[in-house]
Protein backbone atom coordinates (compact mmCIF):
# COMPACT_ATOMS: atom_id res chain seq x y z
CA UNK A 1 0.00 0.00 0.00
CA UNK A 2 1.53 3.32 -1.05
CA UNK A 3 1.74 6.25 1.38
CA UNK A 4 -0.85 8.11 -0.71
CA UNK A 5 -3.45 5.55 0.32
CA UNK A 6 -2.83 5.91 4.04
CA UNK A 7 -4.31 8.63 6.23
CA UNK A 8 -1.27 10.77 7.12
CA UNK A 9 -0.31 11.39 10.72
CA UNK A 10 -0.63 14.97 11.90
CA UNK A 11 -1.38 14.70 15.59
CA UNK A 12 -2.62 18.30 15.69
CA UNK A 13 -6.31 17.41 16.04
CA UNK A 14 -5.58 15.33 19.15
CA UNK A 15 -3.57 18.10 20.78
CA UNK A 16 -6.30 20.67 20.17
CA UNK A 17 -9.30 18.47 21.01
CA UNK A 18 -11.33 20.00 23.86
CA UNK A 19 -12.66 17.98 26.79
CA UNK A 20 -16.24 18.14 25.54
CA UNK A 21 -17.36 17.55 21.92
CA UNK A 22 -19.51 20.12 20.19
CA UNK A 23 -22.15 17.48 19.31
CA UNK A 24 -22.45 13.86 20.41
CA UNK A 25 -24.76 10.87 20.15
CA UNK A 26 -24.77 8.70 23.28
CA UNK A 27 -26.09 5.14 22.97
CA UNK A 28 -28.65 6.18 20.37
CA UNK A 29 -31.07 3.64 18.94
CA UNK A 30 -33.72 4.00 16.26
CA UNK A 31 -36.51 1.72 15.12
CA UNK A 32 -39.15 2.06 12.43
CA UNK A 33 -42.01 0.00 13.80
CA UNK A 34 -40.68 -3.48 14.59
CA UNK A 35 -37.53 -2.95 12.48
CA UNK A 36 -34.49 -1.68 14.35
CA UNK A 37 -32.15 0.45 12.24
CA UNK A 38 -29.59 1.76 14.78
CA UNK A 39 -28.09 -0.11 17.71
CA UNK A 40 -26.36 1.76 20.55
CA UNK A 41 -24.65 4.43 18.40
CA UNK A 42 -22.15 6.78 20.09
CA UNK A 43 -20.29 9.40 18.02
CA UNK A 44 -18.47 12.58 19.07
CA UNK A 45 -17.90 15.62 16.85
CA UNK A 46 -15.19 18.03 18.05
CA UNK A 47 -14.49 21.65 17.01
CA UNK A 48 -11.86 21.96 14.30
CA UNK A 49 -12.10 18.28 13.38
CA UNK A 50 -13.38 16.33 10.37
CA UNK A 51 -14.99 13.10 11.56
CA UNK A 52 -15.76 10.77 8.66
CA UNK A 53 -18.69 8.36 8.95
CA UNK A 54 -18.49 5.55 6.40
CA UNK A 55 -20.38 2.35 5.64
CA UNK A 56 -22.35 0.60 2.93
CA UNK A 57 -25.75 1.88 1.83
CA UNK A 58 -28.22 0.73 4.47
CA UNK A 59 -25.59 0.70 7.23
CA UNK A 60 -27.50 3.42 9.11
CA UNK A 61 -25.35 6.48 8.35
CA UNK A 62 -28.20 8.62 6.98
CA UNK A 63 -30.44 7.74 9.92
CA UNK A 64 -27.70 8.74 12.39
CA UNK A 65 -27.13 12.04 10.55
CA UNK A 66 -30.85 12.83 10.46
CA UNK A 67 -31.05 12.29 14.21
CA UNK A 68 -28.08 14.61 14.75
CA UNK A 69 -29.73 17.34 12.65
CA UNK A 70 -33.33 17.14 13.87
CA UNK A 71 -34.90 15.37 10.88
CA UNK A 72 -35.57 12.23 12.95
CA UNK A 73 -36.02 11.55 16.65
CA UNK A 74 -34.03 8.85 18.43
CA UNK A 75 -36.01 5.91 19.80
CA UNK A 76 -33.60 5.78 22.74
CA UNK A 77 -30.35 7.40 23.82
CA UNK A 78 -29.20 11.01 24.16
CA UNK A 79 -28.08 13.84 21.87
CA UNK A 80 -25.65 16.27 23.49
CA UNK A 81 -24.85 19.79 22.29
CA UNK A 82 -21.94 21.50 24.06
CA UNK A 83 -21.95 18.69 26.61
CA UNK A 84 -25.63 19.10 27.56
CA UNK A 85 -28.60 16.90 26.58
CA UNK A 86 -30.78 18.44 23.90
CA UNK A 87 -33.90 17.47 21.96
CA UNK A 88 -34.44 18.75 18.44
CA UNK A 89 -38.14 18.81 17.65
CA UNK A 90 -37.37 19.53 13.99
CA UNK A 91 -34.53 20.46 11.68
CA UNK A 92 -35.25 24.19 11.90
CA UNK A 93 -34.60 24.02 15.66
CA UNK A 94 -31.28 22.22 15.09
CA UNK A 95 -30.26 24.88 12.55
CA UNK A 96 -31.14 27.63 15.03
CA UNK A 97 -28.71 25.97 17.46
CA UNK A 98 -25.98 25.82 14.83
CA UNK A 99 -26.36 22.28 13.44
CA UNK A 100 -26.76 22.12 9.64
CA UNK A 101 -27.08 19.12 7.30
CA UNK A 102 -26.08 19.19 3.62
CA UNK A 103 -28.29 16.51 2.08
CA UNK A 104 -26.95 13.92 -0.36
CA UNK A 105 -30.05 14.32 -2.53
CA UNK A 106 -30.79 17.91 -3.42
CA UNK A 107 -33.19 19.76 -1.16
CA UNK A 108 -33.78 22.61 -3.58
CA UNK A 109 -36.93 24.22 -4.97
CA UNK A 110 -36.42 23.87 -8.73
CA UNK A 111 -38.78 26.72 -9.64
CA UNK A 112 -36.95 29.25 -7.44
CA UNK A 113 -33.75 31.12 -8.23
CA UNK A 114 -30.36 30.22 -6.77
CA UNK A 115 -30.55 33.24 -4.48
CA UNK A 116 -34.06 32.32 -3.27
CA UNK A 117 -32.97 28.75 -2.51
CA UNK A 118 -29.95 29.83 -0.48
CA UNK A 119 -32.03 32.12 1.74
CA UNK A 120 -35.30 30.14 1.73
CA UNK A 121 -36.74 30.37 5.25
CA UNK A 122 -33.87 32.65 6.29
CA UNK A 123 -34.64 35.68 4.13
CA UNK A 124 -32.88 38.98 4.90
CA UNK A 125 -35.15 41.96 5.46
CA UNK A 126 -34.90 45.73 5.40
CA UNK A 127 -37.77 46.85 7.55
CA UNK A 128 -40.89 45.08 6.31
CA UNK A 129 -39.44 44.34 2.88
CA UNK A 130 -37.08 41.63 1.65
CA UNK A 131 -33.53 42.91 1.23
CA UNK A 132 -32.90 41.49 -2.24
CA UNK A 133 -29.70 43.51 -2.76
CA UNK A 134 -28.03 42.04 0.35
CA UNK A 135 -29.17 38.48 -0.42
CA UNK A 136 -27.90 38.79 -4.00
CA UNK A 137 -24.55 40.18 -2.87
CA UNK A 138 -24.10 37.46 -0.23
CA UNK A 139 -25.08 34.78 -2.76
CA UNK A 140 -22.41 36.07 -5.16
CA UNK A 141 -19.81 36.06 -2.37
CA UNK A 142 -20.69 32.49 -1.32
CA UNK A 143 -20.57 31.18 -4.90
CA UNK A 144 -17.33 33.03 -5.64
CA UNK A 145 -15.79 31.34 -2.58
CA UNK A 146 -16.85 28.03 -4.14
CA UNK A 147 -15.51 29.15 -7.55
CA UNK A 148 -18.97 28.67 -9.05
CA UNK A 149 -19.79 31.82 -11.05
CA UNK A 150 -23.57 31.55 -11.27
CA UNK A 151 -26.00 34.42 -11.66
CA UNK A 152 -27.95 34.42 -8.34
CA UNK A 153 -31.13 35.13 -10.32
CA UNK A 154 -30.94 32.03 -12.54
CA UNK A 155 -33.66 29.43 -12.00
CA UNK A 156 -32.33 26.37 -10.17
CA UNK A 157 -33.92 24.00 -12.69
CA UNK A 158 -31.67 25.52 -15.38
CA UNK A 159 -28.31 24.68 -13.77
CA UNK A 160 -26.31 21.45 -13.90
CA UNK A 161 -26.20 18.73 -11.25
CA UNK A 162 -22.71 19.76 -9.98
CA UNK A 163 -23.85 23.40 -9.81
CA UNK A 164 -26.88 22.34 -7.75
CA UNK A 165 -24.53 20.58 -5.34
CA UNK A 166 -22.50 23.79 -4.98
CA UNK A 167 -25.71 25.73 -4.30
CA UNK A 168 -26.55 23.23 -1.53
CA UNK A 169 -23.09 23.79 -0.04
CA UNK A 170 -23.43 27.58 -0.34
CA UNK A 171 -26.81 27.38 1.40
CA UNK A 172 -25.26 25.47 4.31
CA UNK A 173 -22.31 27.88 4.55
CA UNK A 174 -24.74 30.80 4.73
CA UNK A 175 -26.16 29.39 7.98
CA UNK A 176 -22.83 29.92 9.84
CA UNK A 177 -23.08 26.43 11.35
CA UNK A 178 -21.08 25.38 14.41
CA UNK A 179 -21.68 21.76 13.42
CA UNK A 180 -21.77 20.94 9.71
CA UNK A 181 -22.94 17.48 8.60
CA UNK A 182 -22.06 16.67 4.99
CA UNK A 183 -23.79 13.71 3.33
CA UNK A 184 -21.91 12.70 0.15
CA UNK A 185 -21.12 16.32 -0.81
CA UNK A 186 -18.77 15.40 -3.67
CA UNK A 187 -20.93 12.68 -5.29
CA UNK A 188 -21.80 15.00 -8.17
CA UNK A 189 -18.62 17.12 -8.22
CA UNK A 190 -15.63 17.05 -10.52
CA UNK A 191 -12.06 16.77 -9.21
CA UNK A 192 -11.64 20.54 -9.48
CA UNK A 193 -14.89 21.27 -7.65
CA UNK A 194 -13.98 18.75 -4.95
CA UNK A 195 -10.65 20.53 -4.41
CA UNK A 196 -12.53 23.83 -3.99
CA UNK A 197 -14.83 22.24 -1.41
CA UNK A 198 -11.87 20.84 0.52
CA UNK A 199 -10.39 24.34 0.75
CA UNK A 200 -13.65 25.48 2.35
CA UNK A 201 -13.55 22.54 4.75
CA UNK A 202 -10.02 23.51 5.83
CA UNK A 203 -11.22 27.07 6.40
CA UNK A 204 -14.16 25.88 8.50
CA UNK A 205 -11.85 23.62 10.55
CA UNK A 206 -9.58 26.59 11.25
CA UNK A 207 -12.62 28.56 12.44
CA UNK A 208 -13.51 25.77 14.89
CA UNK A 209 -16.46 24.19 13.06
CA UNK A 210 -17.14 20.54 13.91
CA UNK A 211 -17.63 18.57 10.68
CA UNK A 212 -19.18 15.15 10.07
CA UNK A 213 -18.32 13.96 6.57
CA UNK A 214 -19.72 10.92 4.78
CA UNK A 215 -18.45 9.68 1.43
CA UNK A 216 -18.12 6.45 -0.51
CA UNK A 217 -14.92 7.88 -2.03
CA UNK A 218 -12.43 6.43 0.42
CA UNK A 219 -9.49 8.33 -1.07
CA UNK A 220 -11.29 11.52 0.01
CA UNK A 221 -11.81 10.14 3.50
CA UNK A 222 -8.13 9.26 3.78
CA UNK A 223 -7.24 12.74 2.61
CA UNK A 224 -9.37 14.95 4.88
CA UNK A 225 -10.58 12.94 7.90
CA UNK A 226 -9.04 13.37 11.35
CA UNK A 227 -11.08 10.42 12.58
CA UNK A 228 -13.08 7.67 10.87
CA UNK A 229 -16.06 5.75 12.24
CA UNK A 230 -17.21 2.68 10.31
CA UNK A 231 -20.84 1.50 10.47
CA UNK A 232 -22.20 -1.86 9.38
CA UNK A 233 -25.78 -3.17 9.80
CA UNK A 234 -26.77 -0.33 12.13
CA UNK A 235 -23.79 -0.72 14.46
CA UNK A 236 -20.41 0.95 14.86
CA UNK A 237 -17.75 -1.64 14.09
CA UNK A 238 -14.64 0.53 14.32
CA UNK A 239 -13.42 4.05 15.08
CA UNK A 240 -9.87 4.95 14.04
CA UNK A 241 -7.65 8.01 14.31
CA UNK A 242 -5.86 9.50 11.31
CA UNK A 243 -3.24 7.09 10.03
CA UNK A 244 -4.69 3.93 11.58
CA UNK A 245 -6.55 2.64 8.50
CA UNK A 246 -5.75 2.70 4.80
CA UNK A 247 -8.42 2.65 2.08
CA UNK A 248 -8.44 -1.13 1.70
CA UNK A 249 -8.89 -1.58 5.47
CA UNK A 250 -11.76 0.93 5.45
CA UNK A 251 -13.50 -0.95 2.62
CA UNK A 252 -13.06 -4.31 4.32
CA UNK A 253 -14.41 -2.94 7.61
CA UNK A 254 -17.46 -1.56 5.75
CA UNK A 255 -18.41 -4.79 3.98
CA UNK A 256 -17.10 -7.30 6.54
CA UNK A 257 -15.02 -9.15 3.96
CA UNK A 258 -11.91 -8.70 1.88
CA UNK A 259 -12.48 -6.92 -1.42
CA UNK A 260 -10.54 -8.03 -4.46
CA UNK A 261 -11.07 -7.95 -8.20
CA UNK A 262 -13.42 -4.96 -8.09
CA UNK A 263 -13.94 -5.08 -11.85
CA UNK A 264 -14.80 -8.27 -13.79
CA UNK A 265 -12.55 -9.27 -16.70
CA UNK A 266 -13.06 -7.05 -19.74
CA UNK A 267 -14.77 -8.18 -22.94
CA UNK A 268 -13.21 -8.36 -26.37
CA UNK A 269 -15.87 -7.20 -28.82
CA UNK A 270 -13.65 -5.84 -31.61
CA UNK A 271 -15.15 -8.11 -34.29
CA UNK A 272 -18.76 -7.87 -33.16
CA UNK A 273 -21.45 -6.40 -35.39
CA UNK A 274 -22.41 -2.72 -34.96
CA UNK A 275 -25.68 -2.32 -33.06
CA UNK A 276 -25.87 1.48 -32.85
CA UNK A 277 -24.37 3.82 -35.44
CA UNK A 278 -24.51 7.57 -34.81
CA UNK A 279 -23.32 10.03 -37.48
CA UNK A 280 -23.02 13.83 -37.48
CA UNK A 281 -25.28 14.08 -34.44
CA UNK A 282 -25.91 17.68 -33.33
CA UNK A 283 -28.00 19.20 -30.52
CA UNK A 284 -28.06 22.99 -30.83
CA UNK A 285 -24.78 24.35 -29.43
CA UNK A 286 -24.47 21.56 -26.81
CA UNK A 287 -23.42 18.66 -29.06
CA UNK A 288 -21.65 19.22 -32.40
CA UNK A 289 -21.24 16.71 -35.21
CA UNK A 290 -20.72 13.62 -33.03
CA UNK A 291 -20.21 10.21 -34.66
CA UNK A 292 -19.59 6.88 -32.96
CA UNK A 293 -20.44 3.16 -33.16
CA UNK A 294 -21.54 0.74 -30.44
CA UNK A 295 -20.97 -2.99 -30.98
CA UNK A 296 -22.95 -5.99 -29.77
CA UNK A 297 -21.93 -7.12 -26.29
CA UNK A 298 -19.69 -4.08 -25.79
CA UNK A 299 -19.35 -1.74 -22.80
CA UNK A 300 -18.57 1.65 -24.33
CA UNK A 301 -17.52 4.44 -21.96
CA UNK A 302 -18.10 8.17 -22.37
CA UNK A 303 -15.62 10.29 -20.41
CA UNK A 304 -15.07 14.03 -20.23
CA UNK A 305 -15.31 17.00 -17.93
CA UNK A 306 -18.66 18.19 -16.59
CA UNK A 307 -20.30 20.25 -19.33
CA UNK A 308 -18.62 18.32 -22.14
CA UNK A 309 -22.00 17.24 -23.55
CA UNK A 310 -22.06 13.55 -22.58
CA UNK A 311 -25.48 13.56 -20.89
CA UNK A 312 -26.98 15.90 -23.48
CA UNK A 313 -25.82 13.56 -26.27
CA UNK A 314 -27.60 10.60 -24.67
CA UNK A 315 -30.74 12.66 -23.99
CA UNK A 316 -30.77 13.48 -27.70
CA UNK A 317 -30.43 9.81 -28.62
CA UNK A 318 -33.52 8.88 -26.57
CA UNK A 319 -35.57 11.73 -27.98
CA UNK A 320 -35.61 14.09 -24.99
CA UNK A 321 -33.71 16.80 -26.89
CA UNK A 322 -34.23 17.93 -30.49
CA UNK A 323 -31.36 16.75 -32.69
CA UNK A 324 -30.11 16.49 -36.24
CA UNK A 325 -27.93 13.82 -37.80
CA UNK A 326 -28.49 10.12 -38.40
CA UNK A 327 -29.00 7.14 -36.12
CA UNK A 328 -29.17 3.49 -37.17
CA UNK A 329 -29.96 0.44 -35.05
CA UNK A 330 -28.89 -2.92 -36.50
CA UNK A 331 -28.22 -1.14 -39.79
CA UNK A 332 -31.75 0.30 -40.12
CA UNK A 333 -32.08 4.12 -40.01
CA UNK A 334 -34.37 5.33 -37.24
CA UNK A 335 -35.67 8.67 -35.98
CA UNK A 336 -36.30 8.69 -32.23
CA UNK A 337 -38.54 11.52 -31.06
CA UNK A 338 -39.58 10.33 -27.58
CA UNK A 339 -38.57 8.06 -24.71
CA UNK A 340 -41.35 5.67 -25.73
CA UNK A 341 -40.06 5.53 -29.32
CA UNK A 342 -36.55 4.84 -28.00
CA UNK A 343 -37.86 2.02 -25.82
CA UNK A 344 -39.80 0.54 -28.76
CA UNK A 345 -36.53 0.59 -30.72
CA UNK A 346 -34.77 -1.30 -27.94
CA UNK A 347 -32.93 1.67 -26.42
CA UNK A 348 -33.30 2.58 -22.71
CA UNK A 349 -31.63 5.17 -20.47
CA UNK A 350 -30.87 5.08 -16.74
CA UNK A 351 -30.55 8.79 -15.83
CA UNK A 352 -27.90 10.47 -13.71
CA UNK A 353 -30.40 11.87 -11.19
CA UNK A 354 -32.45 8.81 -10.20
CA UNK A 355 -34.68 10.69 -7.77
CA UNK A 356 -35.52 13.56 -10.09
CA UNK A 357 -36.01 11.61 -13.34
CA UNK A 358 -35.95 7.86 -12.66
CA UNK A 359 -38.13 6.93 -9.70
CA UNK A 360 -41.40 7.89 -8.04
CA UNK A 361 -40.24 8.19 -4.44
CA UNK A 362 -43.73 8.15 -2.95
CA UNK A 363 -44.57 4.76 -4.51
CA UNK A 364 -43.49 1.25 -3.57
CA UNK A 365 -41.06 -1.00 -5.44
CA UNK A 366 -43.70 -2.85 -7.46
CA UNK A 367 -45.25 0.29 -8.96
CA UNK A 368 -41.84 1.75 -9.77
CA UNK A 369 -40.58 -1.48 -11.28
CA UNK A 370 -43.38 -2.03 -13.80
CA UNK A 371 -44.03 1.57 -14.84
CA UNK A 372 -42.01 1.52 -18.09
CA UNK A 373 -43.33 -1.87 -19.17
CA UNK A 374 -46.90 -1.44 -17.95
CA UNK A 375 -48.37 -2.87 -21.16
CA UNK A 376 -46.91 -6.25 -20.17
CA UNK A 377 -48.97 -6.24 -16.98
CA UNK A 378 -52.30 -4.92 -18.18
CA UNK A 379 -55.11 -5.61 -20.56
CA UNK A 380 -57.94 -3.53 -19.18
CA UNK A 381 -56.88 -3.90 -15.53
CA UNK A 382 -53.41 -4.14 -14.01
CA UNK A 383 -52.38 -7.75 -13.27
CA UNK A 384 -50.98 -7.20 -9.77
CA UNK A 385 -50.07 -10.89 -9.39
CA UNK A 386 -47.88 -10.72 -12.50
CA UNK A 387 -46.31 -7.55 -11.11
CA UNK A 388 -45.53 -9.36 -7.86
CA UNK A 389 -43.87 -12.20 -9.79
CA UNK A 390 -41.76 -9.64 -11.68
CA UNK A 391 -40.79 -8.02 -8.37
CA UNK A 392 -39.78 -11.41 -6.95
CA UNK A 393 -37.50 -11.96 -9.93
CA UNK A 394 -36.01 -8.45 -9.71
CA UNK A 395 -35.30 -8.76 -5.98
CA UNK A 396 -33.45 -12.01 -6.57
CA UNK A 397 -31.68 -11.03 -9.79
CA UNK A 398 -30.44 -7.63 -8.60
CA UNK A 399 -30.12 -8.39 -4.87
CA UNK A 400 -32.55 -5.63 -3.86
CA UNK A 401 -32.61 -5.27 -0.08
CA UNK A 402 -35.46 -3.56 1.74
CA UNK A 403 -37.24 -3.93 5.11
CA UNK A 404 -40.43 -5.00 3.29
CA UNK A 405 -41.90 -5.24 -0.21
CA UNK A 406 -44.23 -2.35 0.56
CA UNK A 407 -41.53 0.15 1.55
CA UNK A 408 -41.66 3.45 -0.32
CA UNK A 409 -38.74 3.76 -2.71
CA UNK A 410 -37.87 7.14 -1.19
CA UNK A 411 -37.12 5.38 2.10
CA UNK A 412 -34.67 2.92 0.54
CA UNK A 413 -30.89 3.38 0.46
CA UNK A 414 -29.30 4.92 -2.63
CA UNK A 415 -27.78 1.64 -3.78
CA UNK A 416 -31.09 -0.21 -3.57
CA UNK A 417 -32.89 2.62 -5.36
CA UNK A 418 -30.35 2.27 -8.17
CA UNK A 419 -30.97 -1.49 -8.30
CA UNK A 420 -34.73 -0.88 -8.60
CA UNK A 421 -34.10 1.56 -11.44
CA UNK A 422 -31.83 -0.89 -13.28
CA UNK A 423 -34.41 -3.67 -12.86
CA UNK A 424 -37.10 -1.27 -14.12
CA UNK A 425 -35.35 -0.43 -17.39
CA UNK A 426 -34.41 -4.06 -17.99
CA UNK A 427 -38.10 -5.06 -17.86
CA UNK A 428 -38.41 -3.28 -21.22
CA UNK A 429 -36.17 -6.00 -22.80
CA UNK A 430 -33.74 -3.48 -24.29
CA UNK A 431 -30.99 -4.23 -26.78
CA UNK A 432 -29.04 -1.05 -25.91
CA UNK A 433 -28.67 0.19 -22.31
CA UNK A 434 -27.35 3.68 -21.52
CA UNK A 435 -26.33 4.18 -17.88
CA UNK A 436 -25.42 7.70 -16.71
CA UNK A 437 -23.18 7.78 -13.58
CA UNK A 438 -24.08 4.20 -12.55
CA UNK A 439 -22.55 4.31 -9.05
CA UNK A 440 -22.99 7.92 -7.99
CA UNK A 441 -23.54 7.96 -4.20
CA UNK A 442 -23.19 4.18 -3.89
CA UNK A 443 -20.95 2.35 -1.43
CA UNK A 444 -17.94 0.28 -2.43
CA UNK A 445 -19.62 -3.13 -1.95
CA UNK A 446 -22.66 -2.17 -4.04
CA UNK A 447 -20.37 -0.65 -6.68
CA UNK A 448 -18.77 -4.05 -7.12
CA UNK A 449 -22.24 -5.56 -7.56
CA UNK A 450 -23.14 -2.97 -10.22
CA UNK A 451 -20.01 -3.66 -12.19
CA UNK A 452 -20.97 -7.34 -12.16
CA UNK A 453 -24.53 -6.48 -13.28
CA UNK A 454 -23.21 -4.38 -16.18
CA UNK A 455 -20.82 -7.12 -17.31
CA UNK A 456 -23.63 -9.65 -17.10
CA UNK A 457 -25.74 -7.49 -19.43
CA UNK A 458 -22.91 -7.48 -21.96
CA UNK A 459 -22.41 -11.23 -21.55
CA UNK A 460 -26.10 -11.73 -22.34
CA UNK A 461 -25.69 -9.81 -25.62
CA UNK A 462 -26.87 -6.36 -24.57
CA UNK A 463 -24.78 -3.38 -25.67
CA UNK A 464 -24.02 -0.89 -22.89
CA UNK A 465 -22.99 2.77 -22.86
CA UNK A 466 -21.62 4.02 -19.53
CA UNK A 467 -21.18 7.72 -18.73
CA UNK A 468 -19.00 8.21 -15.68
CA UNK A 469 -17.01 10.98 -14.01
CA UNK A 470 -15.03 8.43 -11.99
CA UNK A 471 -11.81 7.71 -13.87
CA UNK A 472 -11.19 4.33 -12.18
CA UNK A 473 -14.70 3.28 -13.23
CA UNK A 474 -14.20 4.24 -16.87
CA UNK A 475 -10.80 2.53 -17.02
CA UNK A 476 -11.78 -0.61 -15.09
CA UNK A 477 -15.21 -1.18 -16.62
CA UNK A 478 -15.20 -0.14 -20.26
CA UNK A 479 -13.87 -1.98 -23.33
CA UNK A 480 -13.51 1.25 -25.30
CA UNK A 481 -13.86 4.93 -24.35
CA UNK A 482 -15.07 7.99 -26.27
CA UNK A 483 -13.75 11.20 -24.70
CA UNK A 484 -15.86 14.33 -25.13
CA UNK A 485 -14.82 17.96 -24.91
CA UNK A 486 -16.99 21.01 -25.54
CA UNK A 487 -19.73 18.99 -27.21
CA UNK A 488 -17.44 17.05 -29.55
CA UNK A 489 -15.66 13.70 -29.56
CA UNK A 490 -12.08 14.67 -28.68
CA UNK A 491 -10.85 11.14 -29.26
CA UNK A 492 -11.54 7.45 -28.92
CA UNK A 493 -9.28 5.06 -27.00
CA UNK A 494 -9.14 1.31 -26.55
CA UNK A 495 -6.75 -1.40 -25.37
CA UNK A 496 -3.69 -0.08 -23.53
CA UNK A 497 -4.71 3.51 -24.33
CA UNK A 498 -7.64 3.26 -21.87
CA UNK A 499 -5.62 4.94 -19.13
CA UNK A 500 -5.90 8.08 -17.04
CA UNK A 501 -3.17 10.07 -18.79
CA UNK A 502 -4.58 9.57 -22.30
CA UNK A 503 -8.19 10.24 -21.26
CA UNK A 504 -7.37 13.37 -19.24
CA UNK A 505 -5.23 14.83 -22.02
CA UNK A 506 -8.07 14.37 -24.51
CA UNK A 507 -10.67 15.76 -22.10
CA UNK A 508 -8.55 18.89 -21.52
CA UNK A 509 -7.74 19.44 -25.19
CA UNK A 510 -4.04 18.64 -24.85
CA UNK A 511 -4.13 15.99 -27.61
CA UNK A 512 -5.52 16.37 -31.09
CA UNK A 513 -8.85 14.81 -32.04
CA UNK A 514 -8.46 11.18 -32.98
CA UNK A 515 -5.18 10.66 -31.09
CA UNK A 516 -5.22 7.24 -29.46
CA UNK A 517 -7.82 5.76 -31.77
CA UNK A 518 -7.70 1.98 -31.99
Amino acid sequence: MSPANVMPQTGSSQAQKPAAPKLALRNVQRSFGPIQILYDISIELHPGEVHALIGENGAGKSTAMKIMSGYLAASDGVIELDGKPVTFERSREAEAMGVTLIHQEFNLAQALSVEQNIFLGHELKKGWLLDHASMRAQTRDLLEGLETPLDPRIKTSDISVPEKQMVEIAKALSRKARVLIMDEPTAALTTRETAVLFKQIERLKAEGTAILYTSHKLDEVARIADRVTVMRDGRIVRTAERGEMNEDQMAEAMVGRELSDMFPRKHHSDGADPVLEVKNFTIGTLVKDVSFTLRRGEILGFAGLVGSGRTELMEGLIGVRHSTGSVAINGAPIHIHSVEAAMNAGLVYLPEDRKEHGLILTQDMRRNLTLLALKKFSNILIDSKAEEVALDKAIEEFDIRAPSRDVLVGNMSGGNQQKVLLAKIMLADPQIVIIDEPTRGIDVGTKQQFYTFIHRLADEGHSVIVISSEMTEVIGLCDRVCVMRRGEIAGEVNGADVNEDTIVRLAMGLDKKGNGNG
